[in-house]
């Protein structure tokens, strides 16, 4: 019986990731050595400069604005505090290979930026939808971990069961020296059931549709 059959009846937060590679988008050197059998790409993109756009650009990110700005809707799914609490934030590092931020576990406490805007935690479900009506695409998805840096900060979110593929996405903006405002878009994906390898160049143009709607998400002019 296939792991999603198994995992059908369960509530869809309870359900693991569709694949075993979780995290590698943090890796520097991923699209050289993407995890087997999965197409990896990369896009950084200028998106403006000053600290008026770095605020605007992670309080975006962070509250799943890119994704919304993109044309999808963004449902997200309630997760009891218990299953926020025992998710794993990975530790992240430096140029020079020292740890920015310890490992740790969330507090499973809601976290708002001073907009107002509901940011997001590993362990989080969310649904894409793409589209209206009985044809929109579903896209389950759960957020692996989470970047919170002074300079840095992003997040990564994984499939789920429902999902059209399987792999990961990350989302990171960064401030840079000269206070330019990147953001950087990291993926891995393959289709999620072997049958859907027949359409894969469609799932593949609408993947570098929505990707090329991410690069511009963040770059209108500030309101």
């Amino acid at each position: 019986m296939s792991e999603t059959r198994v995992t059908d009846h369960l509530p869809i937060w309870q359900r693991p990731v569709t694949y075993a590679a979780i995290g590698a988008t943090q890796d520097d050197d991923f699209l050289r050595y993407p995890p087997k059998g999965y197409r990896a790409i990369e896009r950084k993109v200028r998106i403006g400069h000053g600290e008026e756009r770095w605020h605007h650009a992670w309080t975006e990110t962070l509250s799943l604005g890119i994704q919304r700005r993109s044309g999808l809707r963004v449902k997200r799914v309630e997760s009891p505090a218990e299953v926020l609490e025992n998710s794993y934030s990975p530790v992240t590092f430096d140029q020079e290979g020292q740890p920015v931020q310890p490992a740790s576990t969330t507090s499973g406490e809601q976290v708002y930026a001073d907009t107002g805007a509901k940011l997001v935690a590993a362990g989080e479900t969310a649904i894409l939808l793409l589209g209206w009506g009985p044809l929109s695409l579903r896209a389950p998805v759960r957020i692996v971990y989470v970047i919170d840096e002074p300079t840095r900060r992003g997040f990564a979110y994984g499939t789920l069961p429902g999902h059209p593929e399987s792999g990961e996405e990350a989302f990171i903006v960064e401030q840079r020296e000269d206070e330019s405002v990147w953001l950087t878009i990291r993926a891995f994906s393959r289709p999620a059931h072997p049958a859907l390898w027949i359409v894969y160049p469609v799932l593949w143009l609408v993947q570098a549709i929505i990707t090329s709607r991410y690069e511009h998400a963040l770059t209108r002019p500030l309101s």
